[in-house]
């Protein structure tokens, strides 16, 4: 998977369909790349730089268990929250399973 680095890169994305969950927010948008593209983020609001960066692993964890979940030619971000530090690792991997499969749904309806 492509990870997003650019602030246009992100825009992009946070114009398509969007799925919340406790932990996070996922955004999804298709492109006309053959990889899906993944980018994270966390606001200052959310904690210190210590937490900021634990929630972005964990983040990134989830999203390569999930990796067959995404499809080619979208871009995803996910935005993470406080209660992404709180939840246990196979409940955020079964958040973020179940946020993909209803971004896509939302997108065929």
């Amino acid at each position: 998977m492509r990870r997003l680095k650019n602030r246009s890169e992100f825009l992009k994305a946070a114009r398509g369909q969007r799925v919340g969950r406790a932990a996070f927010s996922l955004q999804a948008n298709a492109r006309d790349l053959d990889q899906p593209g993944i980018g994270f983020t966390v606001t200052k609001q959310v904690g210190n730089s210590p937490q900021r960066n634990r929630i972005r692993r964990r983040l990134r964890a989830a999203a390569k268990a999930c990796a067959r979940g995404f499809e080619p030619q979208h871009d995803y971000v996910l935005v993470g929250r406080r209660e992404a530090l709180s939840i246990s690792y196979g409940q955020l991997v079964n958040d973020l399973a179940a946020a993909i499969s209803k971004v896509h749904l939302k997108k065929k309806s």
